[in-house]
């Protein structure tokens, strides 16, 4: 009886080891094929950036053989919450300095993959032909916001209408930081939202590029544009513990091809390219 009894044992021993085996063999073969999988999805606001992903990212993708599927947002905070949760592989919707707050806000380990071409602010009026025209005490509506307020005045500057303390933050600029206003702006802080609108009424308007387009605005015919520092243009996100993916490889050297660069140029005039473009 002992003897059988032993025997028993072994066996149940042997079938057991078996099959963690065999669990084992498929849940390292499972993840093979999750590694090996080019089904991905990238995530952008409905607009210009979910048209870049479609015209100028997913082609060059699916050369790489990708199967790419666009998932569009209509808000600020979901795509990254999908990004984090793993619910997409990466998204084209924000700049660097929102989506560090963000992430540090929200507890999310995300990064900055490549910045890419982004609509610039655009210094709109239907009452001046040009900056030189710019009369004496005009209205000049701006974002309410302190980022896009600091982008409005630091395109006043740049186009000659004011000049700025030499001390002052770039980023954090602010209307008690105007060292000269000698035109007499009279600024008007508003909801950026409104900007488009407020065209009609103000001598000028600060309207950031995504609300521009969004009015079907065209970019082209801004008085001047904003000479936008890189912090404040869009940029791929993934998380990043998928930063040295294969896939992010295959998304930086897509945006870096000059098919990319084409298509920004034939069909999405007026964006201001990144640094490393211009190299």
């Amino acid at each position: 009886m002992k003897k059988w009894l032993t025997s028993i044992i072994l066996l149940c021993v042997v079938f057991a080891l078996a099959a963690c085996g065999n669990s084992e063999e498929k849940a390292a073969s499972g993840k093979e094929k999750a590694a090996e999988s080019k089904d991905i999805k990238i995530g952008a606001t409905a607009g210009p950036y979910s048209d870049m992903v479609t015209k100028a990212i997913k082609p060059g993708l699916e050369k790489k053989g990708y199967k790419v599927e666009l998932v569009e947002f209509s808000d600020y905070i979901q795509p990254n919450k999908a990004l984090n949760n793993g619910d997409i592989d990466a998204n084209l919707f924000q700049h660097t300095i929102y989506l560090q707050n963000f992430a540090k806000e929200n507890n999310m380990d995300l990064t900055a993959l490549i910045s890419v071409p982004t609509a610039p602010m655009g210094i709109y009026s239907n009452k001046f032909k040009s900056i030189d025209d710019v009369k004496d005490g005009a209205t000049v509506t701006l974002p309410n916001d302190p980022t896009n307020a600091a982008r409005a005045l630091n395109t006043l500057r740049d186009a000659g209408l004011i000049t700025i303390k030499k001390d002052a933050d770039p980023l954090k600029v602010s209307e008690k930081d105007i060292d000269e206003n000698n035109k007499n702006l009279k600024f008007q802080p508003i909801e950026a939202g409104q900007l488009p609108r407020s065209v009609e009424s103000a001598d000028l308007a600060a309207v950031p590029g995504n609300f521009a387009l969004a009015a079907k605005m065209n970019l082209l015919d801004a008085l001047t544009l904003e000479d936008m520092a890189d912090n404040y243009r869009n940029i791929v996100a993934v998380k990043t513990s998928n930063k040295d993916s294969q896939l992010s490889k295959d998304i930086k050297a897509v945006v870096e091809s000059a098919d990319f660069e084409k298509v920004i140029d034939d069909q999405f005039k007026g964006f201001g390219k990144p640094s490393w473009m211009k190299k």
